[in-house]
């Protein structure tokens, strides 16, 4: 019997007995003005449109395969020589749809639909279904590459499934075609007839390429059958699943994920994520990882508001608050910049990725539109600052993929199975939305 997501709600004030507010914002504080504010969704716009969007477009494409390239290097070079991912066609995809809802530019469908053909004629498994996590560089076979470099069996990694269901759900909600609809449901019932555990809640992250669950202490994505990365994905994409199939299962499932990432996922002590776990959710890692802290902070809002219950709307926004404070506090930089890693001692990985940027910039703009408090607004801008003066390649376009902790590029791949469009194109295009959105609200008053 499933609980409801109400009889959560006396874990909000767990939560906030155990979080001291935040300080009252001072009298000399002015809020930005929405000159200040335009400057910012122009800038990301700018950014989308004019260095992201057009790199992609230009050079990951590869017609020899009928989908894109598998690698392109810090210095430029294409190499077609490593196993292709569906994790890279499937966050494509998803930009490219995405920016063609907003934007209604042909280019934008061309390449959505080609990164569609690339997603169900390459990577969907016609015996088994849902999608292989790599495939040979020529599309024709299955490979085993597998996230932690090693050479393994073939896998169905639920990370890699549930960005099946995220993309072709964006895919359909512009274009309307039914088939990628289906192609998501069946995922979806697939996640959920083998992946879900019964007994605990939640998600097993990894089986095999027949959907069994594989007999390992671990999984490739950690030291645990269970992990934050998988859950908060399976979140999103039921979340954008949601928007296109109301369905009443679907809904029910939603819910129930919510419940387990609040009680489980997230230590209500520390507002940190808990990274890996066993079948019980017993905590199996004390690592902090800054990124996933602040990604899931808005996600979550997002995936409350989806589901329209009132308690979770309120419940997830006091956690996302909660996320934010501490990720400020422990995890940025003076420089803006979002760093990796580190565990109740301190610091453990002052490296800047890519993507943890991109998901601070949004996250820090979420927490200022629930609060009001312009330490967050600020903090959004500073990340993005530091995107454009530290991550944007000027010289061959879009972003590179690694700093060290003071700006320094580390010299590795501009495209890859993971290195792709999707957290720095969702960062411009959620900074737009949100502005249009306060801006709007401002100008009700």
């Amino acid at each position: 019997m499933k609980t409801p997501i109400s009889r959560a709600l006396p874990l909000l004030g767990v939560l906030l007995l155990t979080v001291p507010a935040l300080p009252a914002l001072s009298d000399s504080v002015v809020p930005p003005r929405l000159d200040e504010l335009r400057a910012l969704s122009t800038s990301a716009e700018r950014e989308l449109r004019g260095d992201i969007l057009p790199y992609w477009l230009t050079h990951s494409r590869n017609p020899a395969n009928g989908g894109f390239v598998g690698m392109i290097t810090y210095d430029g070079k294409v190499d077609n020589s490593v196993p292709r991912g569906a994790l890279l066609t499937s966050r494509i995809l998803w930009t490219f749809s995405a920016a063609y809802r907003v934007y209604h530019d042909p280019a934008y469908l061309e390449m959505a639909r080609y990164a569609y053909s690339d997603l169900v004629d390459h990577f969907w498994d016609k015996e088994n279904g849902g999608l292989y996590w790599a495939i040979t560089p020529d599309g024709k076979s299955q490979a085993s590459a597998s996230p932690d470099g090693k050479v393994r069996p073939p896998i169905k990694l639920i990370y890699g499934q549930v960005f099946g269901i995220y993309a072709l759900s964006e895919y359909y909600r512009v274009t309307g075609e039914k088939p990628a609809l289906d192609k998501a449901i069946a995922i979806y019932n697939l996640v959920e007839e083998h992946a879900r555990d019964r007994a605990n809640g939640g998600y097993f992250d990894v089986l095999d390429e027949h959907w069994n669950r594989i007999p390992d202490k671990g999984n490739l994505l950690g030291p645990a059958p269970k992990s934050q990365n998988s859950h908060i994905h399976i979140l999103e994409a039921y979340t954008n699943l949601m928007r296109v199939w109301p369905d009443a299962g679907l809904r029910a499932n939603q819910a129930d994920l919510f419940k387990m990432v609040v009680t489980h996922i997230i230590d209500p002590k520390t507002h940190h994520l808990i990274l890996f776990l066993k079948d019980d959710w017993t905590p199996v890692s004390d690592e902090i990882s800054y990124g996933h802290d602040i990604e899931l902070s808005w996600l979550l809002v997002e995936s409350a508001e989806v589901l329209g219950d009132p308690a979770s709307v309120a419940l997830s926004k006091s956690v996302a608050l909660d996320i934010a404070r501490v990720t400020l506090a422990e995890g940025v930089d003076p420089d803006g910049g979002v760093l990796s890693e580190g565990n109740p001692k301190g610091l453990t990985n002052t490296r800047k990725e890519w993507w943890e940027q991109a998901e601070g910039a949004i996250g820090f703009m979420n927490a200022y539109q629930i609060s009001g408090d312009v330490r967050y607004l600020e903090a959004s801008r500073h990340t993005w600052d530091f995107i454009q003066s530290k991550f944007v390649d000027r010289r061959q376009g879009d972003w590179v993929n690694l700093v060290k902790r003071d700006g320094t590029p580390l010299r590795l791949p501009k495209v890859s199975l993971w290195k792709c469009p999707y957290h720095s194109g969702r960062s411009c295009l959620e900074l737009m939305d949100r502005v249009h959105a306060l801006a709007a609200e401002a100008a009700a008053q």
